[in-house]
Order: structure tokens, then sequence, then C-alpha cells
């Protein structure tokens, strides 16, 4: 089992990024996905989900109208589109995939934020 993500980096407060999360070694349309972040000295927090199936997606308040989460099951990838970037979204940002009882994280991806 296998979850990646890429598209972090350095952006200006107020721009834009987009990341991906690959996934595979598993059935990824059966999984809910979701995205957390973790930035330094805080715990790790739920960003946002998108279901499997419907696509039904929730948004932590701290993102919601800025951040949206989308998924295309036929090329095993969840996305998250960043917008209007603030310096307090600066963490390392996680894939997560869960079909209870399982579930597998990746390895993150560095967002800052900062002029």
């Amino acid at each position: 089992v296998q979850l990646v993500e890429s598209g972090g980096g350095l952006v200006q407060p107020g721009g834009s990024l987009r990341l991906s999360c690959g996934a595979s070694g598993f059935t990824f349309s059966r999984y809910h996905m979701s995205w957390y972040r973790q930035a330094p000295g805080k715990e790790r927090e739920l960003v946002a989900t998108i279901t499997s199936g419907s696509g039904s997606t929730n948004y932590a308040d701290s993102v919601k109208g800025r951040f949206t989460i989308s998924r295309d099951d036929a090329k095993s990838t969840v996305y998250l589109q960043m917008n209007s970037l603030k310096p307090e979204d600066t963490a390392v940002y996680y894939c997560h995939a869960r079909r209870t009882p399982l579930i597998y994280w990746g390895q993150g991806t560095q967002v800052t934020v900062s002029s």
C-alpha cells in the first residue's frame, strides 16, 4: 500500500497550491479520503474529507471557502486545491485513506506560506 503526496512548496500569502495524492495497493474507490495537516508544535488536524461513492465533502472551519477536496477514482488520486493561502496554513499535509478498520497514511508534503 502506498499513498504518495506531491505539490507542496513555498507560496506567498494569497497564493494557491494544488496537492495530489496518488494511491496504490488497495481499492481506492472504496475508501474515504482525507487530508490532514500538522504545523510545528501542534497536533495533527483534519482539513478535509471526501467520501467514497457519493463523494460528499467536509471541511475544517479554518479552510471552508478556500480549500476544495476532490477525487478521481479512475486515477486513484485525491486532490486538495488550496486558494487564498495564509501563513497559518503552513504545515506538513498528509493524505489519509480509511475504510474501517483499515487506515493508511502518506508520508506528507510540506506547504509553507510566507512572503
